[in-house]
């Protein structure tokens, strides 16, 4: 089994990195280096996996935890998805929790 290396322990924090298997746990590794990841960490992600397999993550296990910016600098420009229509309430939250459209006479 391999691991992702003792160096994302602080962006794969929820769990302890010799417990992560790259191919088991793959749809959490690439999310949570996608939303906190530093370029450092990036550039290993898209070394460890393939480009399709990231977007094919990211397009088809999609998780709710991307702050509305991040959401929108990885699907247009890191993934190159400008073009693919992705329903933005599974993956972008807030601060305060997921987010959900608003009535709009509670604008």
């Amino acid at each position: 089994m391999a691991h992702p290396p003792k160096s994302l322990q602080g962006t794969l924090w929820s769990s302890d990195v010799n417990q992560l298997d790259l191919d088991k746990h793959r749809a959490y590794i690439i999310h949570q280096i996608l939303t906190f990841g530093t370029m450092d960490e990036l550039k290993w992600l898209f070394g460890t996996y393939p480009k399709r397999e990231i977007v094919d993550t990211f397009v088809h296990q999609p998780m709710k935890m991307y702050p509305n910016h991040i959401y929108w600098f990885t699907k247009n420009h890191l993934l190159s998805l400008q073009h693919t229509q992705l329903d933005e309430q599974n993956y972008v939250t807030s601060l305060f929790g997921p987010t959900r459209p608003r009535a709009a006479a509670g604008v």
